[in-house]
């Protein structure tokens, strides 16, 4: 599913023509962005939560010339789904 296609059932499901839906969804994904980039987490209650982990240095390896390299820290986002969500899609059959 594409942004363009959440927009459109968005809009089929309210009534709300699809330019306000796409203003609406626009501003959401630029609020949860700017507000991790600020270093906040944000919990949306029986969906999940986006988080910001930080993850340690390691020793990785180059495959090519299997030389060792150094990778330092970084912070990376992550998401987790809540428990709510995983049982209502825990028996959905994939295609």
């Amino acid at each position: 599913m594409t942004k363009a296609d959440l927009v459109k059932i968005i809009s089929e499901n309210t009534g709300i023509i699809r330019k306000d839906v796409a203003v609406v969804v626009d501003a959401l994904l630029y609020a949860i962005k700017d507000s991790m980039a600020k270093g906040n987490h944000i919990e949306i209650r029986g969906f999940g939560t986006f988080k910001l982990k930080t993850r340690k240095p390691r020793v990785g390896r180059n495959p090519k010339t299997d030389q060792k390299v150094p990778v330092p820290a970084r912070t990376v986002p992550t998401f987790k789904f809540s428990r709510e969500f995983k049982n209502a899609v825990v028996n959905v059959k994939t295609k």
